[in-house]
């Protein structure tokens, strides 16, 4: 299941004058824009606060293993690809912008791989977005790689102290955007990409402070539904996806739940009768109802589901599932709600 926490909405309309003009949310920042005379290089050795613990590089890694797509696109961002010895765990097509540089990085695994296939890439450093990757059961735990002298890192969206939500943890707190936008600097300063990461940062606050500029909802309810049709997966009130909702003025109806995707009945998501579904589009067949057309389908065939009030309206925005986690993609998902909202919004 994907990630989540709440995006603060003063954050987002940070724009600084330092902006990247023209640099699209998940554009591949220029290597010409990370110099500026030396200005933002590391100083190795370089220690950083990971997660409630600290790892230590001598220096920038050469050989990174990326267990999720939302770091790796990070990381491709800062055009780092040539530092990527391997990928995995994929929702979604690559960005397009990012498709030329992602071709030449290894594809491990579209789901998770085995201990033993990152090993075999040599990696001297590892990152996830999620921390089931750490867990037991998972790919290996984070003392398993220190054991063997590389270093790991997890996603700050994902952690709280040491402990990782995706990992049998539980949220005491709404999701900030700080927390991407502390992953994006932790990973530039490691890299010795700074600059790049500032850049970066910059960029995505321009675009989701225009996204948002009067986007107004009125508190118009909304379900988010993720995956399964069986028992759907929805967005807890601590998510992502519920910030985007606040973001937009928009009320999340699983508000109370605290997991980032608690799995629900059909009778109780019926009875919140959200007035707008937001509605994951995956591009994977892992769960019934994966792909957009099929959670469509079952929507307005179902007896029960199809006395929904969005559902008779049809009032659906499709995210892909990178777009509902926290990631470089939230201001993607910004601009399809805008879109929707102003192609649709005069009918709520």
């Amino acid at each position: 299941m994907p990630r989540a926490r709440a995006l603060a909405l003063p954050l987002v309309l940070v724009a600084t004058a330092a902006v990247l003009t023209g640099c699209g949310a998940s554009e591949a920042v220029p290597e010409a824009s990370a110099a500026a005379a030396g200005e933002g290089s590391t100083t190795y050795p370089l220690t950083v606060e990971n997660c409630g613990r600290e790892i230590t590089f001598d220096a920038p890694p050469a050989r990174t293993v990326s267990l999720d797509q939302d770091s790796t696109e990070i990381l491709l961002s800062l055009g780092l690809a040539d530092r990527i010895a391997g990928t995995a765990s994929w929702t979604d097509p690559v960005l397009d912008s990012l498709a030329d540089a992602n071709a030449e990085v290894p594809r491990l695994s579209d789901n998770a791989p085995s201990y033993e296939v990152v090993l075999g890439t040599d990696p001297d450093f590892v990152t996830a977005s999620f921390g089931r990757h750490f867990a037991q059961g998972g790919v290996a735990t984070r003392d398993r790689f220190a054991e063997t002298g590389i270093p790991s890192y997890l996603s700050p969206t994902d952690c709280d102290g040491d402990v990782s939500f995706n990992a049998g943890g539980t949220r005491t707190a709404p999701l900030t955007i700080d927390a991407l936008y502390g992953e994006i600097r932790d990973l530039a300063r490691i890299f010795d990409v700074a600059d790049r990461g500032e850049a970066l940062v910059a960029s995505l606050q321009e675009r989701a402070a225009a996204a948002i500029e009067g986007i107004d909802f009125g508190g118009s309810s909304v379900a988010f539904w993720f995956a399964d049709t069986k028992t759907p997966y929805v967005a807890g009130g601590f998510s992502n996806a519920a910030l985007l909702a606040s973001t937009t003025d928009m009320t999340n109806v699983f508000a109370d739940q605290t997991d980032d995707w608690p799995a629900v009945g059909w009778e109780s998501l019926v009875a919140k009768d959200p007035d707008v579904f937001v509605l994951g589009d995956l591009q994977r067949d892992r769960f019934p109802g994966d792909r957009l057309a099929d959670k469509i389908a079952f929507l307005e065939s179902d007896p029960l589901t199809s006395t929904m009030t969005a559902v008779k309206n049809k009032r659906y925005i499709a995210l892909h599932g990178a777009e509902l986690n926290p990631s470089i993609r939230f201001v993607d998902a910004l601009d399809k709600i805008r879109t929707w909202y102003d192609e649709n919004g005069s009918s709520l």
